[in-house]
């Protein structure tokens, strides 16, 4: 497991040594330097290499449900949106999250292609309502309603999920347009314009029955949380049901694909 380390000390030459260690995330802070080191590089190999005299150690936070290890949330911009900490201010154009366990920060790159692909399906289709499908922190979801979307269902199968989605969804004063659901797809009835699909493979192949049916008439659907290595079949799981594939972008071994109803 990942470990923080605190440094009462700042200067260019041990962020550089730090990086050379093999840290995986860097951060000059208001008291000097802060860094997450792999659990391969002991505390005594990093004060050796960088000759600390006061060198605090705690455990790390994970974000993205442990995948994304960074001192503290940062910034994103995804097409038109600007992803930011709950502490930013409110402006037009910025969508505020809480530091949370959850799944979807926008650091992660399953996240930040979705965000992407949004910002242009939506900007094509101006669709009247979205469902996001596992929506972890929400971000997919009040991403759509920031970029135009009037009203959308957001569901997820963690009942920590839905509450921190809730969470964001005050925060953005967005409680209102949000309607959020324990569950899958198999939770709600109905069809969407826009569909939103950010979890793994597998269970996105498992349920591509139920959530093709959730995509209506002339629809979209956005699957992500893809490996690259496992895209064509994800896309065959759906092509198979009557989706066209429309696009595919890849990026750090993540895939997403785009796919339009044919009905």
């Amino acid at each position: 497991m990942p470990y923080r380390i605190d440094l009462l000390e700042s200067s260019d030459v041990v962020l550089d040594q730090l990086v050379e260690l093999g840290a995986l995330d860097v951060e000059a802070t208001t008291h000097g330097i802060a860094a997450i080191m792999p659990d391969a590089v002991s505390t005594a190999s990093v004060a050796a290499a960088i000759g600390a005299r006061d060198l605090r150690v705690a455990p790390a936070v994970g974000r993205d449900d442990g995948s994304v290890w960074v001192v503290s949330l940062r910034p994103i911009r995804a097409g038109r949106l600007h992803v930011v900490p709950a502490d930013w201010p409110a402006r037009e154009g910025t969508l505020r999250m809480t530091d949370s366990p959850a799944f979807g920060t926008g650091l992660h790159p399953t996240t930040a292609l979705c965000l992407e692909i949004l910002d242009d399906e939506i900007a094509a289709s101006r669709p009247e309502r979205a469902l996001d499908v596992g929506t972890g922190t929400g971000v997919l979801a009040l991403a759509a309603l920031g970029l135009g979307v009037p009203h959308a269902v957001a569901i997820d199968i963690d009942a920590d999920a839905v509450r921190i989605a809730a969470e964001n969804a005050r925060l953005n004063d967005l409680r209102a347009r949000i309607h959020l659901v324990r569950g899958g797809p198999e939770a709600v009835s109905g069809s969407w314009p826009l569909v939103v699909a950010n979890v793994l493979a597998a269970p996105l192949i498992e349920m591509a029955p139920t959530l093709t049916r959730r995509v209506g008439r002339g629809g979209r659907l956005v699957l992500s949380g893809i490996r690259s290595s496992l895209a064509t079949e994800a896309a065959r799981a759906y092509v198979r049901l009557g989706m066209r594939q429309v696009d595919t972008r890849a990026r750090d071994g993540w895939t997403a694909l785009v796919l339009h109803a044919t009905w």
